[in-house]
């Protein structure tokens, strides 16, 4: 999108450069134009570096956010795991009765 803008921006710039030529604006000397433009081009040029060095940091970040959710899921689903074993580990007075491992299979099923 940035990429987009950009383009759309520097058509603009080209296209005010063309009128400002062909116009041969009577207030401004040539020179006076031409220092403008080139202004213009610099701030252009400075533009397109920034958006460059800005797509090249949200690629990085884009990546280490990638790398954060497969990371985060993989320690829910140890954390759910854990949270099983230990809640199957509690320790209680119906361990061994035939009720507690009916209850215990429905809950898995």
């Amino acid at each position: 999108e940035l990429e987009n803008q950009l383009t759309a921006k520097s058509k603009s710039l080209d296209e005010l450069k063309q009128s400002l030529v062909s116009n041969g604006n009577a207030e401004q000397t040539p020179e006076v134009q031409s220092l403008s433009i080139a202004e213009l081009c610099e701030m252009k040029d400075s533009i397109v570096n920034q958006v460059a060095q800005l797509k090249a940091s949200m690629e990085s970040i884009l990546e280490q956010w990638r790398a954060y959710d497969e990371i985060y899921a993989d320690v829910s689903l140890m954390t759910t795991r854990y949270l099983y074993c230990i809640d199957q580990c509690k320790p209680s007075g119906e361990e061994a009765s035939l009720e507690a491992l009916k209850k215990q299979v429905k809950t898995l099923q």
